[in-house]
């Protein structure tokens, strides 16, 4: 068995170029409420000739079927391709055959995203937006031949980092298009030390060492471990233990909280 430590300014370096590369265009992240007919408003009073023919070119009504982006809760199909953020990452890729595709959910004050692993003759767009009739506030769209786990599509060379760098994905994945209180991860900042701004209270003994490690078994199997603290209530420090099977890169993943602020008397 090998246990190889790695850098928290490598692995966090890392996570930003996936977020960087999840990043959705303005138009997704608030999309703008349409107006016109479809909002009840009323076009103008032409006042002159050329002012009657603006009328032709007033927001006309748009089919409330249509797939595009909303705050209505209505799922619809991102432009952001999942897949590009694996492009540069050492150790890991896309198996052959296979695309990432996104969806983006979006109300005024919260947001929603997931993440799928597609066969690519079925990851076309009419494809992809064909179940969005299916989708509703708890449950997303479920493109046709999708796999149960996107990691499932994702392969690499086993190397110590490109396991490290699954996790991240994994958890960035998760995370995509979340907003408001769906966030979770994104509140997570990755640490090697406990904070030193509070006082810990730690419920078993505090590890020695909080930089993330990987542990690589003679038959292939790995584990990453890592911490991170929550910078919003409720505060902790977080273990998390990810163990994979020899050949993939879907692992069981533990989040587990380990210690939290110290109260004050």
């Amino acid at each position: 068995m090998s246990v190889q430590a790695i850098p928290l300014a490598a692995v966090s370096k890392i996570r930003q170029y996936i977020q960087t590369a999840l990043a959705l265009p303005e138009s997704e992240v608030r999309p703008q409420i349409r107006s016109g007919f479809e909002t009840g408003e009323e076009p103008p009073e032409p006042e002159s000739l050329d002012q009657l023919g603006d009328l032709f070119n007033f927001a006309s009504p748009l089919d409330k079927d249509v797939p595009a982006p909303n705050l209505e809760g209505r799922w619809f199909v991102s432009s952001v391709n999942p897949g590009s953020a694996l492009i540069k990452l050492p150790g890991l890729r896309l198996k052959s055959g296979f695309r990432l595709v996104s969806y983006l959910c979006r109300k005024p004050e919260q947001g929603m995203g997931t993440i799928w692993a597609v066969p690519e003759e079925l990851s076309t767009t009419a494809e992809l937006e064909s179940v969005l009739g299916q989708a509703n506030d708890g449950m997303p769209p479920h493109p046709r031949g999708a796999l149960s786990d996107f990691m499932l599509a994702i392969e690499g060379d086993r190397s110590a980092a490109s396991f490290a760098i699954a996790s991240l994905v994994r958890r960035e994945f998760l995370e995509f298009g979340r907003l408001g209180k769906q966030c979770n991860w994104s509140h997570h900042r990755l640490v090697d030390a406990p904070p030193p701004q509070v006082k810990w209270q730690w419920g078993t003994s505090p590890p020695k060492d909080l930089s993330p490690k990987v542990k690589i078994f003679p038959d292939g199997k790995a584990i990453v471990e890592f911490f991170s603290c929550r910078t919003v209530a409720p505060v902790a420090i977080f273990r998390h233990v990810d163990q994979y099977a020899s050949g993939k890169y879907q692992a069981q993943c533990v989040d587990k909280p380990v210690a939290v602020p110290l109260r004050k008397a």
